[in-house]
């Protein structure tokens, strides 16, 4: 009973938790082609400079211009960084190629290893059959 509590507690959470995400009243979608399109009626519009209020809207048409937005120096900067993860990303692949050997240089001692340790018990097995044999022929003797 608690059980089924705690999960009936959690979903409701949960879906408490996405719904206001869902149903939140924030800014309208707006697309990144900021140039034609107006999504405030124009003749509501103020300004601070200007006392009168234009009755049309001041799209361009289809000759829309593009301004560069940052200066050279961020521009440099955008560029060192992308020279500094193309290094990092050199880098990432040297160490990635360093591992692969070295991971194959372990599988190849571990096998050794393994192949050594079997040799190793079936030699202490044949000294032990010996062994019993020996004591085997004492006996005989006595």
């Amino acid at each position: 009973m608690i059980k089924t509590f705690k999960i009936l507690a959690f979903s409701l959470f949960l879906t408490l938790a996405c719904s206001t995400v869902a149903l939140a009243d924030g800014n309208a979608f707006t697309p990144l082609n900021f140039d034609n399109a107006s999504y405030n009626d124009p003749s509501v519009r103020t300004s601070a400079t200007s006392t009168t209020s234009s009755s049309s809207p001041t799209l361009t048409g289809n000759a829309v211009t593009q301004e560069v937005t940052g200066s050279s120096d961020m521009q440099d900067a955008i560029l060192k960084l992308d020279n500094a993860q193309v290094d990092v990303r050199n880098d990432l692949l040297n160490i990635k190629a360093k591992y692969a050997d070295i991971d194959a240089q372990y599988k190849t001692i571990k096998n050794e290893r393994k192949a050594v340790n079997k040799q190793l018990k079936a030699t202490e097995k044949r000294i032990k059959q010996i062994e019993k044999a020996k004591e085997k022929i004492r006996k005989n003797m006595i």
